[in-house]
């Protein structure tokens, strides 16, 4: 069966109440969509969307949220719910293994109450269609015995509304794309969105966060919010461990060199794709199962984590023949590259 469990939200004044350590992750994550920073388009849709609803007195529709991982989508399920004022219950797609899973779950909920289901995407077929008839129309139906004497009961279920994340949304099926009345893609932050971010974090955590270093920890994140988190985690750790817990430029460099970040927020992962395309297919293109192949990394890695982000900083870039690293590639890990490469680029 699987596992339930409500997300409680922490309120900024309960932080301060609590030790750091024991609250991080929840102090961190805004609980409503003014502590939310980014995403401007979807949080306005958003808020016409759940006050309707309110107005109406009915559930919200159902929501898909789709981008690359660390972006915010288990955030956003969560400042819905707050906004919605309703009992958040999560689980992810590999958790919910049979129909039986999924039917607990939906009998669980109560009028008002938000599900949310991420990677949804990996949810089994069998238990992906007991989801159309409940997003549709609140009903579950139930096989009950085998063979000639199977009957079927339906269940009604309360009104409540679904949240699905993915990663993968061409991995979704039509039909249960088709079923969510609101579809978000999540883009990448902008760098001034990042600093706003690790300047929330710091001031959460209690952490002197110096301008200089506030810019560059931004340059280095990915426009990505959870690896700024992260990173901000270990800049903290050097900084109460050797200074006077203040992130300096001191800090920032010495924990850059240990996770060996460059000043493009590429790591040694990032570089060792790029160096295997140009060493070993001279520059490509090269389909991913080679790439995959010759860095030792899974295939799925390479295309949600790596590959967006090179081709975000137009390191590579994708053909019908394969992946192919482009001269500003080249010129990053300090390789000239080929005069054939430069010639293309100037026509």
């Amino acid at each position: 069966m699987i596992e339930r469990q409500d997300d409680i939200m922490v309120p900024d004044d309960a932080v301060e109440n609590e030790p750091h350590e024991a609250v991080f992750e929840k102090s961190l994550r805004p609980a409503d969509f003014e502590q939310y920073i980014g995403q401007e388009q979807i949080k306005k849709a958003l808020k016409v969307a759940i006050e309707a609803a309110k107005k109406r007195n009915e559930p919200l529709d159902h929501i898909l949220l789709y981008g690359p991982p660390g972006l915010g989508k288990t955030t956003l399920a969560h400042v819905i719910a707050n906004e919605l004022k309703g009992n958040l219950k999560v689980t992810s797609g590999p958790a919910v293994e049979k129909a039986a899973d999924l039917a607990s779950l939906l009998t669980s909920l109560e009028d008002g109450d938000i599900l949310f289901i991420d990677e949804i995407h990996r949810l089994p077929r069998g238990v992906e269609e007991i989801l159309y008839s409940a997003m549709e129309d609140y009903v579950i139906d139930i096989i009950l015995g085998k063979g000639p004497s199977a009957q079927s009961l339906r269940l009604d279920l309360p009104k409540f509304t679904l949240i699905g994340a993915t990663t993968r949304f061409g991995a979704l099926s039509s039909p249960l794309r088709d079923r969510f009345g609101i579809v978000n893609r999540l883009d990448y932050y902008k760098e001034d969105e990042i600093e706003l971010i690790l300047a929330r974090s710091a001031k959460l955590l209690g952490i002197e966060l110096q301008k200089n270093s506030l810019e560059q920890m931004s340059r280095r994140s990915r426009l990505t919010p959870r690896i700024a988190n992260r990173l901000l985690k270990r800049v903290r750790d050097w900084a109460q461990v050797h200074g006077d817990n203040t992130i300096n430029q001191e800090a920032l460099e010495a924990t850059l060199a240990i996770l060996e970040i460059d000043d493009k927020g590429l790591d040694a992962s990032d570089r060792r794709v790029l160096d295997a395309i140009i060493s070993k297919y001279s520059g490509g293109p090269v389909g991913v199962n080679a790439i995959a192949a010759a860095t030792g990394e899974e295939r799925q890695t390479i295309e949600d984590v790596y590959e967006p982000f090179l081709i975000q900083l137009g390191f590579l870039e994708r053909t019908s023949r394969g992946r192919r690293v482009t001269d500003s590639g080249y010129l990053h890990l300090g390789v000239q590259p080929p005069e054939a490469s430069q010639q293309s680029s100037l026509l």
